[in-house]
């Protein structure tokens, strides 16, 4: 493949990443059509919001993009924007639980091992989405990644490198889960008002415009892994840094607000009621669907 074409190809396949974001929307496009054939339809935003939301997760990680995300800072931090903010704040406003599972294949598993299981990921839910774990792993992870001697390693090692990016998705998908998902207000596991959600949001927000201010406005080079191993575009290194600090101060900060205007939204039109969360909850996928009008 020649031209800007070959931007699409992978600059190192990954099969985790490829197989998570095409098998997802597989899930989806086949719990879709079972629910046609049912007589039930998804609509089309929600479809809409989880193709984007998962197309965006690939391209960052599965293209020529990952390229320069390794070689460049602020293009390391617009990936993460996505991997932490968009890509899975995308993915659960389409509230997709119900139509993944009815896409999922059914395997033959022993009633026993399929109830441990289901203990087993509720109790894990239940901490990972305690009101406050949630805001403290989500900002922590940040501060984290961006330690300097830890970001230096994980941008050196491949393996560390990909275990930066799954935490990243796994949060937040888990996060904004915890925030946007209509069924986290009445009947969910979560059970956490729209009051509760608001001030997790400006709790994430203040670190993380904290964090930004200190990397976008310091005289100093904070992350001298892209001089060692160079740069992809001829930029200063100071420049590369400032940006990278204005994306994790600006843009992460301004997805609180989006959040926050999906809960008013929510609240307004009286949404994580009973119906909003029988189209969220991952329970059987029958009840998911609003059945077309005959």
């Amino acid at each position: 493949m020649s031209g800007y074409l070959s931007y699409l190809l992978p600059w190192e396949f990954e099969a985790s990443w490829f197989l998570f974001c095409v098998g997802a929307l597989c899930l989806y496009a086949r719990g879709a059509w079972r629910g046609r054939r049912e007589g039930y339809r998804v609509g089309f935003w929600r479809p809409f919001s989880f193709t984007v939301g998962i197309l965006s997760i690939y391209a960052v990680t599965q293209t020529h993009y990952d390229y320069l995300a390794q070689y460049m800072f602020f293009t390391h931090r617009l990936q993460h924007l996505v991997l932490h903010h968009a890509g899975p704040f995308l993915i659960v406003m389409a509230a997709p639980w119900r139509v993944l599972w009815a896409g999922a294949p059914r395997l033959p598993v022993p009633a026993p091992a399929a109830r441990g299981g289901l203990v087993l990921v509720r109790g894990l839910y239940r901490v990972l989405q305690n009101p406050v774990v949630a805001p403290v792993l989500f900002v922590g992870l940040i501060y984290f990644w961006l330690t300097p001697s830890i970001h230096f390693d994980a941008m050196l090692s491949r393996r560390l490198y990909d275990v930066m990016n799954w935490s990243m998705v796994i949060d937040g998908i888990l996060f904004w889960w915890l925030i946007v998902d209509p069924n986290t207000t009445r009947g969910g596991l979560a059970r956490l008002g729209f009051g509760a959600r608001m001030i997790i949001l400006w709790v994430v927000t203040v670190p993380q415009i904290i964090l930004g201010a200190y990397i976008g406005l310091s005289n100093r080079i904070l992350y001298d892994v892209y001089s060692v191993c160079g740069r992809a575009w001829p930029i200063a290194p100071l420049t590369d840094q400032h940006l990278g600090g204005l994306i994790t101060w600006i843009p992460a900060a301004m997805m609180s607000v989006l959040g926050a205007l999906v809960l008013i939204g929510y609240w307004l039109h009286g949404q994580g009621d009973s119906r909003a969360a029988e189209a969220s909850a991952p329970a059987r996928p029958s009840s998911g669907w609003r059945r077309q009008p005959s």
